[in-house]
């Protein structure tokens, strides 16, 4: 993956070089600040780092495919950016080995893939990686059980606990439930362990 310097008197200035040389949008790249260089007789120069976006996206299929091919699966990858979020979504001969139990071995591919492009690059970006519409579907299973405590707790002023769940599953439960008449809910405990407490709200 090409890294491209740049060096300014800001950050903004460097930023706008970046864009201009390169001919991108600041939505297709992301940028490191690196050191901050003092010249003799130049004053405080501004150095950052860029990265494409699209060479990310590049980077990151190019790795599934081999992953997944050493696992004797045939991949294909459906990858979209939107802001600084990436999502993708893998179609196989095989989903069930890919998703695993409970979708470990889906949730373990998608820590890896973030910690290589840290590892590597230094590149913090927001992955979601899906196979198929699994986590389309679990999500709405999710959402649908919320609700449903969520009246039970609304009717009986008594609070209640999901199942632990990843960030991902706690925010849809939180965002599923903001505008809920009668509850706010809370996570509590610690990761991997961490859940959703629904609990009434008083009058």
């Amino acid at each position: 993956m090409e890294k491209y310097l740049f060096t300014a008197k800001t950050i903004e200035e460097a930023i706008t070089n970046a864009q201009e040389e390169l001919n991108l949008d600041k939505e297709e790249f992301i940028f490191n600040e690196k050191e901050h260089k003092q010249g003799l007789f130049s004053g405080k120069k501004v150095e950052i780092e860029v990265i494409k976006k699209e060479d990310i996206v590049k980077e990151i299929n190019d790795f599934l495919i081999k992953v997944t091919k050493l696992m004797g699966i045939d991949t294909q990858i459906e990858i979209k950016i939107r802001n600084n979020t990436i999502n993708m979504r893998m179609f196989s001969n095989n989903n069930k080995i890919l998703i695993g139990k409970n979708g470990q071995t889906l949730a373990a591919l998608q820590t890896i893939i973030k910690q290589m492009l840290l590892t590597k690059y230094n590149v913090k970006m927001n992955i979601i990686l899906d196979v198929e519409h699994y986590k389309e579907k679990q999500i709405k299973n999710i959402e649908y059980i919320a609700k449903q405590t969520a009246k039970d707790v609304a009717r009986t002023k008594i609070e209640a606990s999901l199942d632990p769940m990843n960030s991902y599953q706690r925010r849809a439960v939180h965002n599923v439930l903001t505008n809920f008449k009668g509850v706010y809910t809370e996570s509590v405990g610690e990761e991997p362990n961490r859940y959703v407490v629904i609990k009434p709200k008083e009058d």
